[in-house]
C-alpha cells in the first residue's frame, strides 16, 4: 500500500514527525492518536470519506503498518490509530525520512549550498540528498522572488508532488531558525470556512461558530427562526484552528468585526479546538473565541445520564481554563474521563426551550 496516497496515513504520520520526528533518542512508547482526532485533521468530515479512511485504516492494520484501538464496549468502532515502535522505520521509509546513506551524507557536507541552507553541512535532518538538492536549485533559481503561493504548488513545482512540502514542514529542516515556507515563497493555505448569514433582524449579532456539521446546521435553522447571530459557522473540528484567519472575510461580509462564541463537544479535544482557535485569533489581530455559555449550560445538564466514556486523553488547565465561569462545573466531568456530545442541543432540543 503506497502510504503517501492514504490520508490518514499521510496525517498521521505529519504529527508523529512534528512530535518526535527529529528525537535521536530511541522511543519508548507508540506513538498514537485518537480516532476521531484524526479524522478531523486530515479534513475527512463526509460519510463516504469516513468510510473510505476506516478501510484504509484496517488495510493498513492487516499489513502491520499500525494498530486500531477500538472503542471499550464497542468493538466495531476504532478509538486510537498506534504507529508500533517496530514499524516506526518503515513509516520514515514510506515518507522518504530514511537516514542518509555514508555517501549521501558525505555529499550533503560537502554540497555548495545556498545561505538558506547552509545549515544542513552541520545539522542532521534524515532527508534524502535529493530532496534538498531539489530545495537548494529551486532557492538558487530566485524562483519565490516576490511571488507568495499556496505550499502544495510550490510543492508540485519543486518536487513534481503536491504533497512533499506539507511533509517535510513538519520535519526538522523547518526548525526555527532553519528554512522557513516564506523563502520558498509559499504559505499553507487553510479550508475557508462554511458559513451562513443570518436573519436581517439579527444583523447586529455576534457570529456563533459550531464543531460539528449536525449542530451547525441545527442552530443555523433555529438561528432563522429566533434570530441571534449574524452568522452561523461550521468550525469543522481542528480544522478551524488553521482557519480561523478567514473569519476576517465573513466579517468583511457583515460589515466589520463582532464578538465570536464558540459551542463545541465537552471533551478535552473540543476544548482544545476552541483555546487554541482563540489564542491563534488574536495573534492575527481578530477578537478572541469566546465559550458561548448558553450552549454549555444546556448541554451540562445531560452530564449524569447521557455522558460517555472518553478516549484516552490529556486534559491541561489551559484548555480547560477557556470555558471561564463553568470550570467547575466541567472539570468533574472530563477529570473522570468522561465526555458530552454537542449534538445533544440539537434541532428538537432547541424548538423545545426556545
Amino acid at each position: 500500500m503506497n502510504l503517501v496516497r492514504v490520508p490518514i496515513a499521510c496525517e498521521l504520520f505529519k504529527q508523529w514527525q512534528r512530535t518526535r520526528g527529529g528525537r535521536e533518542d530511541a522511543a519508548i512508547r507508540p506513538f498514537s492518536r485518537g480516532w476521531e482526532d484524526l479524522l478531523e485533521d486530515a479534513g475527512i468530515v463526509s460519510a463516504v470519506d469516513r468510510g473510505d479512511a476506516e478501510r484504509d485504516g484496517r488495510t493498513l492494520q492487516s499489513e502491520g503498518w499500525l494498530e486500531l484501538k477500538s472503542v471499550r464496549g464497542r468493538p466495531h468502532f476504532i478509538a486510537r490509530a498506534v504507529i508500533p515502535l517496530e514499524q516506526e522505520g518503515r513509516w520514515k521509509a514510506a515518507f522518504g525520512f530514511t537516514p542518509p546513506s555514508d555517501e549521501e551524507a558525505r555529499r550533503i557536507r560537502e554540497h555548495p549550498w545556498q545561505p538558506a541552507l547552509a545549515f544542513l553541512r552541520e545539522a542532521r535532518v534524515g532527508l534524502p540528498y535529493e530532496d534538498l538538492r531539489r530545495l537548494d536549485a529551486f532557492l538558487a533559481s530566485d524562483g519565490s522572488a516576490g511571488v507568495r503561493v499556496p505550499i502544495k504548488e510550490r510543492s508540485l513545482q519543486i518536487f513534481g508532488d503536491e504533497k512533499r512540502l506539507d511533509m517535510l514542514a513538519d520535519s526538522v529542516l523547518f526548525r526555527e531558525g532553519r528554512l522557513s515556507l516564506s523563502q520558498l515563497g509559499c504559505e499553507i493555505v487553510a479550508e475557508p470556512l462554511g458559513w451562513k448569514r443570518g436573519p436581517v433582524a439579527a444583523n447586529t449579532g455576534a457570529v456563533i461558530v459550531l464543531e460539528n456539521a449536525a449542530t451547525w446546521h441545527s442552530y443555523d435553522r433555529w438561528n432563522r427562526a429566533s434570530p441571534q447571530f449574524s452568522a452561523v459557522v461550521y468550525g469543522g473540528g481542528n480544522r478551524f484552528v488553521d482557519a480561523v484567519g478567514f473569519l476576517n472575510e465573513i466579517f468583511r461580509e457583515l460589515g466589520g468585526p463582532r464578538r465570536v462564541f464558540y459551542f463545541g463537544d465537552l471533551d478535552s479535544a473540543g476544548l482544545r479546538i476552541a483555546r487554541r482557535a482563540s489564542e491563534r485569533a488574536q495573534r492575527l489581530g481578530l477578537p478572541p473565541i469566546e465559550p458561548h455559555v448558553w450552549s454549555y449550560r444546556e448541554l451540562l445538564k445531560f452530564n449524569s445520564a447521557d455522558a460517555v466514556v472518553e478516549e484516552d486523553d490529556v486534559l491541561s488547565d489551559a484548555d480547560l481554563a477557556w470555558i471561564g465561569d463553568l470550570v467547575e462545573s466541567v472539570r468533574p466531568l472530563l477529570a473522570s474521563r468522561r465526555r458530552l456530545a454537542q449534538e445533544h442541543i440539537g434541532w428538537e432540543y432547541l424548538f423545545r426551550v426556545t
